[in-house]
């Protein structure tokens, strides 16, 4: 797909469903800017994205409007732009996808040791530190809190099917990413806060919040390709725990060979150390766990654990159906 039919095609999907007419406005201007796309094609096919393109404007300063007013700013300002896309990744380190990952979470047996491919910054490798507010479709609500109290993030989801109803009793964590952010640098911060869409508003608040917990205790987070550097993170948690091994819209980024390996990778540690993989991620990203869907659902992300899927979520943590028990 070249960038102009990709940019098309995210102003029609992610950008439509994601919620966001900013964005859909600007990859729209995108793709039929045949200038803007060469531009484009100048740096390395990952970095041409439309997420790390418009995360990079805004760092570098971009106007708020629209596509008639970014434009001309974007094209007198692309060295500026282009030397952010070069230097930064898409590290989205949404928070609130703690609260679609949490079900699946407490229904293992602690204690738990957490580790998470993709950690960006690691604030979902907190998920114990957090409050959640979850309700159900007959407005019913549920609130659990982290056995200290209630915490100064409350996050909260519409879920169907079974509420959890403890907290996971994480008692280890530590996540591994090819270039770790740390929620305590104002650059880091910077860069975590620009890859919010403009009108999600609501989960900059939340982010800069679970930065904060964060920030008074931040997991071990280990500079690596995950393909490489798991197995030794797996070995060094402690033996007396259940390792569960998390990822949540990171294996989108790998290639379909990686992939292969990635999931190879998992059985192993599987049968070896009796781990736990859960996976978060796009449909199409993991074909098998996909297929093993009941027909008809049209999903947004899949919450597999051990290649099953187990629920429905949305991808910034919003909700959650549940398809089984856990």
């Amino acid at each position: 797909m070249d960038t102009a039919a990709v940019y098309s095609q995210f102003a029609g999907s992610q950008a439509l469903n994601g919620g966001s007419p900013t964005y859909q406005d600007w990859a729209r201007g995108v793709a039929v800017d045949p200038e803007l796309c060469a531009l484009l094609d100048t740096l390395p096919e990952p970095k041409r994205q439309p997420n790390l393109l418009f995360a990079a404007a805004r760092l570098a300063g971009a106007p708020a409007g629209g596509w008639a007013e970014v434009r001309p700013w974007l094209h007198a300002g692309w060295p500026d732009v282009e030397q952010v896309m070069r230097t930064h990744t898409t590290q989205t380190n949404e928070p609130r996808r703690c609260a679609t990952l949490l079900p699946a979470l407490a229904a293992i047996e602690g204690p738990i040791a957490l580790i998470e491919v993709g950690a960006s910054a690691g604030l979902c490798l907190c998920p114990d530190r957090y409050s959640y507010l979850y309700t159900s479709p007959d407005g019913g609500r549920t609130r659990l809190d982290p056995a200290d109290g209630p915490a100064d993030v409350v996050l909260p989801c519409d879920i169907e099917g079974p509420v959890p109803t403890r907290m996971p009793d994480v008692v280890w964590r530590a996540g591994i990413d090819l270039n770790p952010l740390d929620v305590r640098d104002p650059a880091d911060l910077a860069w975590l806060e620009a890859l919010v869409w403009p009108e999600h508003a609501d989960r900059t608040v939340t982010l800069r919040a679970a930065a904060r917990v964060v920030a008074q205790d931040p997991p071990r987070l280990v500079t690596g390709n995950l393909l490489d550097g798991l197995p030794d993170l797996v070995a060094s948690a402690p033996a007396e725990a259940t390792v569960v091994v998390q990822n949540s819209a990171a294996l989108y980024y790998l290639t379909p060979a990686e992939l292969v390996r990635f999931e190879a990778m998992m059985a192993g540690l599987q049968r070896t150390r009796g781990a736990v993989w859960l996976s978060n991620e796009g449909w199409t990203v993991l074909p098998d766990v996909a297929a093993r869907l009941p027909a008809g659902l049209s999903p947004q992300f899949i919450l597999a654990r051990d290649g099953a899927p187990v629920a429905l979520t949305d991808p910034h943590g919003r909700s959650v159906q549940m398809l089984q028990a856990v």
